[in-house]
């Protein structure tokens, strides 16, 4: 009796459906289909979900909200996340975690993609695959920012692309690996479309996701924009949703793009979206707050950061926590069950992908994503091909080894010509090896 009780104790989070993505849907395992009903979530800057009593508070709130998502932008890899997890679970709220950090993100001004940056977004997959609640990864936010940024595009799938290695090679379960979007209009919509249109489905995106705020005050599904974001995104091959949502300007926040998103225009297409964001802070997107601003007071413990109380009894901002329950409560679309859905997911063809143009978008599509240890470095003189090779067709991007000095560079026009794929084949080698290892120091 006394081992079963041990090893309850050390069960992870209450098991709840697990959510994959087949398609361009989600699902639960019971076939139902998964739409976003979420919360940006991020009360300290290192990690809210370490705070058991704090997060069991929260998410009685977010219940009445109708919450089945949070989104937590920065974690601790190394911290003990099970009781807020398995608080979460109990009221059927799922997790997307952004796998990065400010130190290890992918940097558009300097694209590259290291060991450093990979075992960091390691640490956290490892430490979250056991919540059945994992929802998604992200493997960025908003890296390319502007329209000349298109160079880093490579950078972010090649993190994808051994992140979900890294995941099969563990026997992790199929938790998808997707990124974040700024909305910028210049790169739509080839980015989303690069993103998501390899062949090898090892090599593209298990999501997608945009955070938009085009909808702002009283608009209207065309005024927005709205209508060319689904246009964009009609016969998408892989989920894509709103990862943050909700223009504050004007105010109130009435949350009137929900019904759009939801509702027949886009419920078809879109999986939901995640509101921006949970707690009062400078910029006025809160939807609960813990007290009055605390700027100008000497902060006396760890509750106040930044000039705000950061944990207590959430109490609702008025009227938007009020507007937002009111929009979610007449929003509940029934999708498509997953055995009807099964054979045309079968049939979706890849997404073209998009051509690299002068001035415009500046990826190669035919070229190789880059390696482990490369980074990108503008090349006026040369076209650098996969085997080394110089063109002479400047001016273009190349890759070079990790011990390249860090280049920060205008980036405008270029075009990415990138890496090996052998070097992902050895990739895979090196951490099968690496394995092999450590069972032979175990045996011995």
């Amino acid at each position: 009796m006394l081992a079963l009780a041990l090893v309850a104790l050390a069960l992870p989070a209450a098991a709840v459906p697990t959510i994959s993505a087949v398609g361009s849907k989600f699902f639960y395992e019971n076939g139902t289909q998964y739409y976003l009903k979420g919360i940006s979530y991020q009360l300290t800057p290192d990690d809210p979900l370490i705070n058991p009593a704090q997060c069991k508070r929260d998410i009685a709130r977010m219940a009445e909200l109708g919450t089945n998502a949070i989104r937590v932008y920065h974690v601790d890899p190394h911290a003990d996340h099970t009781e807020c997890m398995s608080a979460f679970a109990d009221a059927g709220i799922y997790l997307f975690v952004d796998l990065d950090t400010f130190t290890t993100q992918i940097e558009q001004t300097d694209p590259h993609w290291n060991q450093t940056q990979f075992d960091h977004f390691k640490e956290v997959l490892d430490e979250f695959q056991q919540f059945d609640n994992t929802a998604g990864v992200f493997v960025g936010n908003e890296v390319l920012t502007t329209a000349n940024g298109s160079v880093a595009a490579p950078y972010v799938l090649a993190a994808a692309r051994d992140i979900k290695a890294y995941r099969d090679h563990k026997k992790y379960r199929d938790i998808p690996v997707g990124y974040s979007a700024a909305d910028i209009a210049d790169l739509r919509p080839m980015l989303q479309n690069y993103l998501a249109c390899g062949k090898n489905a090892s090599q593209r995106l298990d999501f997608y996701s945009l955070n938009a705020y085009e909808w702002c005050g009283h608009s209207s599904y065309t005024t927005s924009g709205y209508n060319m974001l689904q246009k964009n995104a009609t016969d998408y091959p892989i989920p894509i949703f709103f990862s943050e949502t909700g223009c504050n300007t004007p105010k109130p926040r009435t949350f009137e793009d929900q019904a759009a998103i939801f509702g027949k225009q886009m419920s078809g297409t879109w999986s939901g979206s995640i509101i921006y964001e949970w707690i009062e802070e400078t910029n006025d997107y809160g939807l609960i707050s813990y007290g009055p601003s605390a700027t100008g007071n000497a902060a006396t413990n760890t509750l106040v950061e930044d000039g705000y109380t950061r944990q207590g009894t959430p109490t609702p901002v008025s009227p938007d926590f009020a507007n937002l329950k009111a929009q979610w409560a007449t929003l509940n679309p029934t999708g498509v069950a997953l055995s009807d859905y099964k054979m045309a997911a079968s049939k979706i063809s890849a997404i073209e992908c998009p051509a690299s143009t002068a001035g415009g978008w500046g990826v190669d599509p035919n070229s190789p994503l880059p390696t482990l240890g490369q980074k990108y470095q503008k090349d006026t003189d040369s076209t650098m091909t996969a085997d080394g090779s110089g063109s002479g067709s400047g001016p273009t991007g190349t890759v070079t080894g990790a011990s390249a000095s860090p280049t920060k560079k205008n980036t405008a026009n270029a075009v990415v010509v990138v890496g090996n794929p052998a070097t992902e084949r050895l990739l895979m080698g090196s951490i099968l090896l690496s394995s092999m290892v450590g069972l032979f120091a175990l045996w011995l």
